[in-house]
């Protein structure tokens, strides 16, 4: 007995077929003609391309974890050198938002503005007064610290904010001219 196909059938190329040219680097050239400097001659050395910062590509999840795992980290670093610094750890928390938001893949650009403040609120902790109350003194101190650092986690925010806005922008004009 034949079955009846659930979907409607989709118009345009299938799966399998080319989609166009291939670009030049996915191009095989056959055996054969491989290329060999003629005798005496030596290929020119290639042009040295200048340094570049990393550019990973992070996912949501990998973004967050990115995020809240050095603030943690620049959390002790301040506790253990500048001696619980607020201000300090505000100013820190700026270029890891910023890189945050430079190193998470296109399509989870939404999350960046989002983690952000998370990592922030998760790194706070190490570096905020507890109270000397145990648990209540130490919720108290991050409530106090959030309240009081609340421009640094604002600006961190504004900054991911931005670049994702920023590059989203770019993405979509660059696939429109694609």
């Amino acid at each position: 007995m034949e079955q009846r196909r659930t979907r409607p059938r989709q118009h345009g190329p299938n799966r399998g077929a080319p989609r166009g040219p291939l670009p030049p680097q996915a191009r095989r050239r056959p055996a054969t003609a491989e290329r060999r400097p003629a005798a005496g001659r030596s290929r020119p050395a290639p042009a040295a391309a200048p340094a570049r910062l990393p550019a990973p590509r992070l996912t949501g999840l990998g973004c967050g974890l990115f995020c809240m795992a050095v603030m943690v980290l620049l959390g002790l670093l301040d506790g253990l050198l500048l001696g619980a610094s607020l201000t300090a750890y505000g100013v820190l928390f700026l270029p890891v938002a910023a890189l945050t938001a430079l190193w998470v893949r296109g399509g989870d650009l939404p999350t960046a503005p989002v983690v952000v403040p998370i990592g922030f609120a998760v790194g706070l902790p190490v570096v905020a007064d507890d109270g000397g109350g145990g648990f209540l003194g130490a919720v108290m101190g991050l409530v106090t610290a959030l309240s009081t650092q609340a421009g640094w986690l604002y600006g961190g925010t504004l900054i991911a904010g931005v670049i994702a806005v920023v590059r989203r922008v770019r993405l979509v004009r660059r696939r429109r001219r694609a």
